[in-house]
């Protein structure tokens, strides 16, 4: 029986975000037999004293969690050498995003950002009745910093930059931010979303947090879901001005980040060597995906992050997305993405990766 409540207009323009959980990948989730290369998650679990600092936590979920989440704000200060105050968390990344729309997007004001990009960015422009302004990616794949400057106005009041871009997993250095940066006018918020930052071997992860220094309409987004391997308890932080955070803690909700989480992620900033290791098994793990790609015939971008983004050429994308499900492995369909004729595949253990391999020279045969 239809509902005779009359919801908003503007909710029937607001996409359905797709986090890969779809039938397939959700009977996947009910398996282990199945590769899971769809959602970008690390294939390895936290180590043992994340997991004990879970534990410790979960005898009082009796009591709320710490609404300002002071020891983990505490602790990634010290981690980042940068003020407790101008740091927001959020429940993952994305919370952080959709609140700073909140707070900054309206009707007659305008949002800017590349497309294919993050999935979650045209919500931010249907849930405020705000103006988006997209530009296509380069013929490799990568941010046109340029265009996207062009873009900008006196109504544009946010800038996205996904660095690694999701779902194209490709990077460009900090200087080119920089560049971009002093282009941009100052009543303008730009949010680098760096959720895959940490995977790139192309510079220092962190050199992207000097430009903070500099400019003061920068807002620099991270994760623990990925490097981290804390996807199951989403945990997402910026860093940028203490106003930006006090913004987005007024239009949220309180408690966002449970008391599990901030436990988790407090003992995870003190182990990263955890880190580095799977930064180097990631970047062993992308040049063999890539050659093994690349040897079917297949284009790939020159990637990032933990994932790749794969060209099907003559290949429809939906029937290959079906030998694979078929042979067990899951992956992201490029078409929901805004990348029609193209896959984003995770890169999983090396058994998961030799299948997947295995079943694309099948699907493509």
């Amino acid at each position: 029986m239809a509902s005779a409540v009359p919801f908003i207009e503007r909710l029937t323009r607001i996409p359905v975000y797709s986090a890969g959980a779809d039938s397939a990948n959700a009977a996947a989730r009910e398996s282990a037999s199945i590769a899971m290369l769809a959602s970008n998650e690390s294939p390895f679990p936290p180590v043992p004293e994340v997991v004990e600092a879970i534990q410790r936590a979960a005898a009082d979920v009796n009591r709320y969690p710490d609404p300002g989440a002071g020891a983990l704000r505490r602790a990634l200060s010290d981690r980042y050498e940068y003020p407790a105050s101008s740091i927001a968390l959020g429940n993952g990344s994305c919370e952080i995003l959709l609140a700073a729309a909140e707070a900054l997007l309206e009707p007659a004001t305008e949002l800017v950002y590349a497309w294919p990009a993050f999935s979650m960015y045209p919500h931010l422009s249907a849930a405020t009745d705000a103006k988006e302004r997209t530009v296509p990616l380069t013929g490799d794949h990568k941010h046109d910093l340029d265009a996207l400057a062009a873009q900008v106005n006196d109504l544009t009041r946010m800038v996205l930059v996904c660095n690694p871009n999701n779902p194209t997993s490709t990077h460009v250095t900090a200087a080119e931010i920089g560049a971009f940066l002093e282009r941009v006018p100052p009543h303008v918020l730009v949010i680098l979303d760096e959720a895959y930052i940490e995977f790139q071997t192309v510079e220092d992860p962190d050199t992207s947090l000097d430009l903070l220094k500099e400019f003061e309409n920068l807002v620099i987004l991270r994760t623990f879901s990925k490097a981290y391997g804390l996807a199951g308890l989403r945990v997402g932080y910026a860093l940028g001005s203490e106003e930006f955070r006090a913004a987005v803690d007024r239009v949220r909700q309180p408690f966002s980040v449970n008391k599990l989480a901030q436990a988790a992620a407090t003992e995870a900033l003190k182990h990263q060597d955890n880190v580095a290791e799977r930064v180097s098994w990631n970047a062993v793990e992308r040049l063999w995906m890539e050659e093994r790609l690349r040897e079917l015939g297949l284009d790939v971008a020159e990637g990032q992050a933990n994932f790749c983004w794969v060209s099907l050429g003559d290949s429809e994308e939906r029937d290959v997305v079906a030998a694979l499900t078929r042979a067990g492995v899951a992956v992201r369909p490029g078409g929901a993405l805004g990348g029609p004729g193209h896959l984003r595949v995770t890169f999983g253990t090396r058994a998961e990766n030799e299948r997947f391999v295995d079943a694309m020279r099948d699907a493509l045969a």
